[in-house]
């Protein structure tokens, strides 16, 4: 018999926003969830997993954009990404870029056509069964007014010892109107170590089985997994789309030398995408670095339960108190309520409250 849960919440909100979201069930976890430590730098974020290395967020103010690198396997301790490979070593591990974005290219080539600039990052959570940052970063051409602003908020978990967890949210506010022309060069992206890739005896699998650059090419599907073999070990990176995404499930850009990204901006209607000024975009994915292949690693499993992490409710600016009412279905739930600040205003109490929850059983 099937119990549900009702919880009532009353809560005000000024300035900013504040989301509830109930987050995705707790992987299986034979070993049970590994401690995580992220220590910040001068230059990046460098992130443990048991103590061993895991990933560095990388921010430099002379890179052409933030990215992650190394992203360590869980048994090898060996990146499964690239910092740079041949060809088109511009693909730097793990990244959020994009060309033509009105005339600017934060994707490659040199800084002078466009950079993505971080601000400096932010530990929210240092230490525990995870860690949290946020990012600002500017789009901007040197010498010209930034045309956007972007928020990334990252959450690093390790669910078992063969299971690390990359939670890449990011946020795109216009500073101006946007027009982001028919690329290949476009958002979040992974490229692969050689000796992972499809050409050296890797798999490049999709959530509907197809394999391959020449089946997964332009095909729309949640996630994609890219692993291989390595001196006996097989290990791999998936990415994962949430389901509120814009465009999801998103075709996807895939290649056999290593490179895969989730991306609409190939096959954008009109060959153009406009951004109003001000009107945010909001994206999520998740990244699994996993040992074994992608059954083994449970992918699909995975992705179940992270679509069922959904935004229930997103409230801005100065609201009076008022109460709310959600039904949760049987099992193990974890709820989340987020605040953030938005920047539109820089008045009043700049902050959020959630009071009297009472939780209601059938």
């Amino acid at each position: 018999m099937n119990r549900w849960t009702k919880f009532v919440v009353v809560l005000p909100i000024v300035i900013g926003a504040c989301s509830l979201a109930p987050a995705e069930f707790g992987a299986n976890e034979q070993t049970g969830p590994q401690n995580v430590t992220a220590k910040l730098e001068k230059s990046h974020i460098a992130v443990a997993v048991g103590g061993k290395p895991f990933t560095c967020y990388k921010f430099e103010a002379s890179q052409k954009y933030p990215y992650f690198w190394p992203v360590n396997g869980p048994a090898s301790g060996r990146s499964v990404t690239t910092e740079t490979s041949q060809p088109y070593p511009h693909h730097h591990s793990l990244f959020f870029g994009c060309d033509r974005v009105n005339g600017g290219n934060y994707w490659q080539e040199s800084n002078e056509r466009g950079q993505i600039v971080s601000q400096g990052p932010k530990l929210i959570k240092a230490s525990g069964s995870r860690v949290i940052f946020t990012d600002t970063c500017l789009w901007q051409q040197p010498g010209k007014e930034p045309v956007i602003r972007d928020l990334r908020r990252v959450t690093i978990t390790a669910p078992n010892k063969d299971l690390r967890f990359i939670d890449f949210e990011i946020s795109l506010e216009p500073l101006v109107d946007i027009r982001i022309l028919k690329t290949n060069h476009a958002l979040f992206s992974a490229r692969v170590v050689p000796e992972l890739s499809v050409k050296s005896g890797g798999v490049l699998i999709n959530a509907e089985g197809k394999t391959g650059e020449k089946d997964t090419f332009g095909v729309a599907s949640p996630w994609c997994d890219y692993f291989g073999t390595r001196d006996g070990i097989t290990e791999g990176i998936a990415i994962l789309q949430h389901p509120d995404n814009r465009w999801f499930p998103s075709k996807w850009f895939t290649r056999d030398y290593g490179f895969f990204s989730p991306t609409p901006m190939y096959w954008l209607e009109g060959d153009r995408l406009d951004l109003s000024k001000g009107r945010t975009l909001t994206l999520r994915y998740r990244v699994i670095v996993h040992t074994g292949d992608a059954t083994t690693a449970g992918i699909q499993k995975i992705f179940r339960r992270y679509k069922q992490s959904r935004l229930q409710e997103k409230i801005s600016g100065s609201v009076d108190w008022q109460q709310m009412m959600y039904t949760l279905p049987s099992g193990s739930h974890t709820l989340e309520w987020r605040y953030v600040k938005d920047y539109v205003m820089n008045s009043g109490s700049n902050c959020a409250w959630v009071d009297q929850v009472e939780w209601v059983t059938n």
